[in-house]
């Protein structure tokens, strides 16, 4: 039995996801993570390889993964109505082009003539033009002229730009270029800044319920069930032939209703079909010749008159279903503005997570705009005789007065506050040779997950001096450098602190491996991340 997921099943799991995320009950966050995805070839570790970056791995997908993902993930940004768009393909409008226009019937056997595609959201029957405006393509002059009956008439080229905004379909100038354009929308400043990119154009949020008045307006325009304007063209596949000649206005039948076209002959041919009345709730439609047949009408000769149905109630009305926006964009920025994305820090994984809890509450979600998902230690920065030493990825290890020793991964130092940040992932605890459970010499204490301690037990660090870095006795979430109070994002007890939040929680719903990018205190990252449902 043949089956497919449809493009209506991906335009609505795509709509459905951007209404999760901007619901209330959840929190979605892009983080970044993984500083060390390969430090020494000879002790590589769980998760990471000595090629990483020269050959980034595929994510594996599963459980115990995806706990790792959340181990080694860093920070966060918590994506919100500003900071994700359904988006479409980029097809901008170039003069002496040729474009596909709307038709509901592409297939494998009836391919677009421009793009030979048999998908219609996979043809160029839309465009951007150089002011951001969007267009749908009613019209590219193909139709009518005589072929083999195969539909691939090839259109000309467009050499007229389109850049009205008027809610009527119109041509776009006066080359008589045989093209009818109809504005959609305008994509704001704001979100070319953030979502542009050479592939893909962002759609607006809530095209359904919007109050910007250019959206309402081309919404309620293209509403049929109101103003019964819902058909805009019909296509001359066939004009037929031995029609009587003549200029009658006809009942556009099929499902819908108020449909009326003026039908025009000559030389026995259909030469023109104006919609004069668009109508309204039509799947299918068929255009009335009766009057244009003579008594000895002969069926090889008839027209072949394709009336084009537009989405939903009319072109506007549903503009995800019109354009195919079965892609969704999340964008973040992480920047020096805030102590949780410290500027030293690297990563190799970008991720989305979807809601993980508090670290005090693993029942409450946290929804905080931002977090830090590392644990962090205070020293104090002017008796610190290590910090040449430090080196992002590499380990740390403390052994505590009951002989327990502690072991991390350094994610971050400030120098001016004496802050380290850092994770403990479970590379640290596997076997070291094999990365997996197989047994080892020193398993019964190596293998714990062991937390820092405060007071005098000192602090190693991999290539420093052994013992001679003292966690500071601090307490609060500010410290003064200079004359300048400092906020640390997190707040300190006696000089340790514990992420924002809960690192065993969260959904882990996208991961991508990436050769690994360092940050430096001028970097801004501005993360991408193209959902394709």
């Amino acid at each position: 039995m043949s089956a497919i997921v449809t493009d209506q099943f991906r335009i609505f799991n795509a709509g459905n996801f951007v209404d999760s995320v901007l619901s209330d009950n959840n929190s979605y966050y892009v983080f970044l993570g993984l500083s060390n995805p390969g430090i020494d070839p000879a002790i590589v570790g769980f998760g990471r390889t000595d090629t990483w970056n020269s050959s980034p791995p595929a994510p594996t997908d599963n459980l115990q993964y995806e706990t790792q993902y959340r181990s080694t993930s860093l920070f966060g940004k918590k994506v919100n109505s500003t900071n994700i768009r359904r988006v479409i393909r980029k097809v901008d409008w170039k003069s002496n082009t040729p474009y596909d226009m709307y038709r509901q019937d592409y297939s494998i056997n009836n391919m677009a003539p421009v793009s030979k595609t048999g998908r219609l959201y996979d043809a160029n029957y839309y465009v951007v033009n150089s002011d951001f405006n969007v267009y749908v393509c009613l019209d590219n002059g193909s139709s009518g002229y005589e072929g083999d009956g195969t539909d691939n008439y090839k259109p000309g080229n467009s050499k007229d730009e389109p850049t009205f905004t008027d809610l009527e379909p119109s041509e776009a100038g006066s080359s008589n270029d045989g093209y009818i354009w109809k504005y959609l929308f305008s994509i704001s400043p704001s979100d070319i800044i953030k979502f542009d990119s050479t592939e893909y154009i962002v759609v607006p949020n809530n095209w359904e319920t919007s109050t910007n008045s250019q959206i309402q307006k081309v919404r309620e325009a293209g509403d049929s069930s109101v103003n019964f304007n819902q058909i805009k063209t019909v296509y001359i596949a066939d004009g037929g032939k031995d029609y009587i000649n003549q200029t009658v206005t006809v009942d556009i039948l099929g499902d819908g209703t108020g449909g009326k076209a003026s039908v025009t002959t000559s030389n026995g041919v259909v030469t023109s079909v104006i919609i004069t009345a668009g109508g309204t709730g039509y799947t299918y439609g068929m255009i009335d010749l009766k009057a244009f047949q003579p008594t000895d009408f002969i069926p090889a000769d008839a027209a072949r008159l394709i009336v084009i149905i537009p989405p939903s109630r009319g072109h506007g009305y549903d503009i995800y279903k019109e354009l195919g926006a079965d892609r969704v964009l999340v964008y973040a920025r992480f920047d020096d503005s805030t102590k949780d994305f410290p500027t030293d820090a690297k990563f190799a994984q970008v991720g989305i997570i979807k809601n993980p809890a508090t670290s005090t509450s693993i029942g409450v979600t946290y929804t905080g705009t931002e977090y830090s998902s590392l644990g962090a230690i205070k020293f104090d920065p002017d008796n610190f005789t290590d910090s040449a030493s430090i080196i992002i990825g590499t380990k740390i290890t403390q052994t505590k007065t009951n002989g327990d020793v502690a072991k991390a991964y350094v994610a971050s130092y400030d120098s001016d506050t004496g802050v380290l940040k850092y994770y403990q992932d479970r590379s640290l605890y596997y076997n070291q040779t094999t990365s997996d459970q197989t047994d080892y010499v020193g398993v019964s204490s190596d293998a714990k997950v062991i937390p820092f301690e405060t007071g005098t037990k000192a602090l190693n660090f991999a290539g420093g001096s052994p013992g001679e870095e003292q966690i500071q006795d601090f307490t609060g979430i500010t410290t003064t450098v200079g004359t300048k109070e400092i906020n640390l994002g997190v707040s300190f007890t006696k000089g340790l602190a514990d992420p924002e939040i809960n690192k065993t929680t969260g959904d882990v719903i996208y991961i991508d491996n990436r050769k690994i990018v360092t940050r430096d205190d001028r970097q801004k990252e501005d993360i991408k991340i193209i959902l394709e449902f």
